[in-house]
Formats: C-alpha cells, structure tokens, sequence
C-alpha cells in the first residue's frame, strides 16, 4: 500500500485517503488542436518500469491536487509537490537521482 503525503495540508495517509489522476505534467489538446495531437493526449500515457510522476487528489481531506513521483516497481514515494507546477522541483530530481543512479529524466520532455 502506498503511503502519499498530500502537498497542499500535509496530512500522510494511505493511498485509500486519496484519487490517483493519472499521468502528470500532460500538454493538454483540446478545440483547435489536430487529431493526431488530441489523439495522443487522450490515449498515450508513459507507462515506465521504475520512476513515475502521477496526479493525486486529496478526496477524503482538503480536496486539492498534488503530484506525486514514486517508483512503480517498489512503490517508494520519492516526494509530493504542487500541481500549480510544469515539472517536477529541482530538488525532488536530485533526490531522484541519488537514490536511482543512472535514471534518465527523458519523461519529463515528452
């Protein structure tokens, strides 16, 4: 079971206290964009063996959205962060690579 700490009050609770959103950091398409382009926001998701960056929701406490980067294989969460954000903080990434050497961070520019 994960353990998730919600960026916006701080309450850490089980996975159960939250909603997974899914994928974070999307370019969203919408009126105007091509098919190809809105074809990609709504089906192509990263589905990577290791780190993942994902959208959280608060759903049994205040209610606000947070990113979440956890590794999918052991489910550590490396940290939680503000979804008012385009990419995950400096620090958070640093973290990220001392305890995963070698990750690459090519996610993060798709």
């Amino acid at each position: 079971m994960l353990i998730l700490t919600c960026h916006a009050c701080g309450v850490t609770a089980e996975e159960t206290e939250f909603h997974g959103g899914g994928e974070a950091h999307l370019k969203r398409f919408g009126p105007g964009s091509t098919e190809e382009e809105f074809e990609s926001y709504l089906f192509m998701r990263a589905n990577p063996k290791g780190v993942h960056f994902e959208r959280w929701r608060h759903a049994n406490g205040c209610g606000k959205w947070f990113h979440v980067a956890r590794d999918t294989m052991t489910l550590e969460v490396f940290g939680s962060y503000s979804a008012q954000t385009y990419g995950p903080p400096p620090e958070l990434l640093e973290e990220i690579e001392e305890k995963r050497p070698g990750w690459s961070k090519k996610e993060l520019s798709a």
